[in-house]
């Protein structure tokens, strides 16, 4: 069977390639009492709050399962806008809010709507692989520029300057980043958008952690700079609602009837019972439970990068949003014999039964010395991972 060379271009997701060995590792463990510390899926521990599920349930029982419109609830259309209002100060209409089927969606409709064939897309590296993919997927080709610790792993205006060319189409940044944690100044990120604006370009934002933010001076979405940024956003991360599959976009009002029109004809609509379930996120218990948590993720934060630190596994910016620790791994492979994060991640995973993420999935400048655990597991078995990590490495 003759496979598509689009198909070929996509990677392998070793991310989750990773999951599955840790997952069948964890099962043979299982059978001795064992167990298995999962720190490399970026999944929160916490489920959705009750009212989320009381309202998922109630939708189920009143038989409100139709389709909805393609661009969403209207009602939850409005509640977005409404949460941009309060927690950002932003003013954004409810017009140019599209709900989509997971943030997954909303870049792959935002993709297709302005990439053409032989469009260059400009990203940071390190930075999550699916977003690349999104491009070459639309027949665009994403153009990776190295990233330093200096400059908090995000992109500058001058490196955007510098890689501009006849083919460039525009920006994808990520503010916080997966997997550093890590967000871009927001004056930065403002002469990006002016320079990328004056060249005819587009700029896109993924915001989907921006919600777990734990420094007021990131804590901006990029919207607050003017009507012609696009930004991706999620029920997931913040919300709580990964299986949920419910995501959003903002766009330019003239591009919104063409999203619609792809979304209508890819999507249909988002699920129903997660948008009538959504709505009760913004209900005021249900923001109470999420900023509880959001100070949690800090708290976890505050207790592991320290602890990451003193073993060697030197993480060498403080992430002021999401639940990502991007450690430097050269000195745990020396000590292990580890050529890289990849052979070092199965070391751990193998000797330790702590399952990381190594560097490869996310870009190609120093990515192999790297490896990207999360914080969004308890405390306790945060605490257990430090404990054999420590036992391995010294």
């Amino acid at each position: 069977m003759r496979v598509s060379a689009r198909a070929q271009r996509i990677e392998p997701f070793y991310v989750m390639e990773m999951a599955k060995a840790a997952q069948a590792l964890a099962a043979k463990l299982a059978q001795s009492g064992q167990t298995m510390i999962f720190l490399n899926i970026g999944e929160p521990d916490f489920t959705a709050p009750p009212l989320v599920q009381e309202a998922a349930d109630r939708a189920i029982r009143d038989g409100n399962t139709h389709y909805t419109p393609a661009t969403g609830l209207p009602e939850l259309r409005q509640r977005i806008s409404d949460w941009y209002a309060t927690r950002f100060a932003v003013s954004v209409p409810s017009s140019r809010i599209v709900v989509t089927a997971g943030a997954s969606a909303a870049l792959q409709l935002a993709c297709l709507a302005l990439i053409e064939r032989g469009d260059e897309v400009l990203m940071s590296d390190p930075s999550y692989p699916c977003n690349r993919h999104f491009v070459t997927a639309a027949d665009g080709t994403a153009v990776l520029i190295p990233t330093s610790a200096a400059q908090r792993f995000q992109l500058s205006v001058a490196q955007v300057a510098q890689a501009w060319g006849a083919d460039t189409r525009g920006v994808l940044l990520a503010s916080p980043s997966n997997p550093t944690g890590t967000s871009m100044a927001f004056e930065e990120l403002r002469r990006i958008h002016q320079h990328v604006s004056a060249r005819g370009g587009i700029t896109l934002v993924d915001e989907i952690y921006l919600g777990l933010s734990h420094d007021a001076q990131f804590s901006r979405s990029a919207l607050a700079l003017d009507d012609q940024i696009i930004s991706i956003n999620s029920f997931s991360k913040y919300f709580g609602m990964t299986g949920w599959r419910l995501g959003w976009l903002v766009a330019p009002e003239p591009l919104v009837p063409v999203i619609e029109r792809l979304a209508q004809n890819l999507f249909i609509c988002p699920s129903t019972i997660s948008q009538h379930a959504a709505l009760a996120c913004f209900e005021a218990a249900s923001l109470a439970e999420y900023e509880q948590r959001r100070a949690e993720f800090k708290r976890r934060r505050d207790y592991f990068i320290p602890a990451l630190n003193a073993l060697g596994l030197n993480v060498p910016v403080m992430p002021d949003g999401a639940f990502y620790a991007w450690a430097d791994c050269t000195n745990a492979c020396h000590k292990l014999g580890s050529p890289g994060s990849w052979e070092l991640a199965f070391e751990i995973m193998n000797r330790a039964h702590v399952a990381v993420t190594p560097g490869r999935d996310f870009g190609h400048f120093e990515t192999r010395h790297f490896i990207r655990l999360s914080t969004a597991n308890s405390m306790p078995q945060l605490r257990e991972a430090i404990n054999r990590l420590q036992r391995l490495l010294t």
